[in-house]
């Protein structure tokens, strides 16, 4: 009777075995990894904000971003500061075309006004 014993413990732990072996997974890449955490956290909508300010150079171009400063983003609207009124006139004549490029590099549409002072 002692045998028998072994004999299907020894079976159990092989069967747990396998089944580790199966489900057994691969490292998920740190990226994806970050994205799913943002994700629970629930500051996506933040980090897309947050990626629009500190990219505003890299999203408008050289010569834009060198007279304006993207400052922040309340409420869907993205607060822009200018060096001179004649950009803030220019600029504010291109603004849908402004926020297109945001919202294209943000994934999403994070912001629905554009102000520029």
């Amino acid at each position: 009777m002692g045998n028998l014993e072994i004999t299907v413990t020894q079976k159990k732990y092989t069967r747990q075995q396998r089944s580790f072996k199966q489900t057994k997974r691969h490292p998920e890449p740190f990226a994806i990894a970050l994205d799913k955490f943002v994700h629970q956290l629930g500051i996506t909508k933040k980090m897309k904000q947050f990626s629009v300010i500190t990219l505003w150079p890299e999203i408008v171009g050289e010569q834009i971003a060198r007279v304006t400063q993207a400052e922040r983003i309340d409420n869907g609207i993205l607060f822009v500061k200018t060096t001179t009124a004649p950009w803030r006139n220019e600029l504010s004549m291109r603004r849908l075309e402004i926020m297109e490029k945001v919202n294209t590099a943000a994934g999403s549409k994070v912001v629905k006004e554009i102000r520029f002072r």
